[in-house]
């Protein structure tokens, strides 16, 4: 079982997801508009927007599976692939990185909150009984 606490740090992750993923959208959609005035054939403007796809998607999942292990992992998978995906072809859109590092973070608190169970069903504690 897991703590209130893991399952509210979910929610406020998944909440927080979704905010910003409107927010990616909206600096990738003005990105990739200045990309494609300057033709210098960068696609940096569309990794964003595929990086806000994928945290509004993450966000999802973090919010209805919180309560699951399956879920969060899930969650955090995207997180790490839209992160990998927005560092490689970060280009001249430099706030893509910090978009990048946030789903990292997003990815590491998920995994942290798998750990964070009730002291009565640690196995350690049951053997120490």
């Amino acid at each position: 079982m897991y703590t209130k606490g893991s399952k509210n740090l979910r929610l406020i992750i998944g909440i927080i997801s979704i905010v910003l993923s409107l927010v990616v959208l909206f600096q990738s959609c003005a990105a990739g508009a200045a990309n494609a005035l300057s033709e210098n054939g960068e696609s940096s403007g569309t990794a964003g927007a595929l990086l806000a796809i994928i945290m509004l998607i993450s966000g999802i999942i973090s919010i209805a599976a919180r309560k699951s292990k399956g879920g969060i992992v899930t969650s955090a998978v995207f997180y790490i692939l839209g992160g990998v995906l927005a560092f490689s072809s970060a280009g001249s859109f430099s706030d893509l990185k910090i978009w990048a590092v946030v789903a990292f973070i997003f990815a590491a608190l998920l995994m942290i909150s798998l750990k964070m169970k009730k002291k009565d069903e640690d196995p350690a504690q049951k053997e120490k009984e």
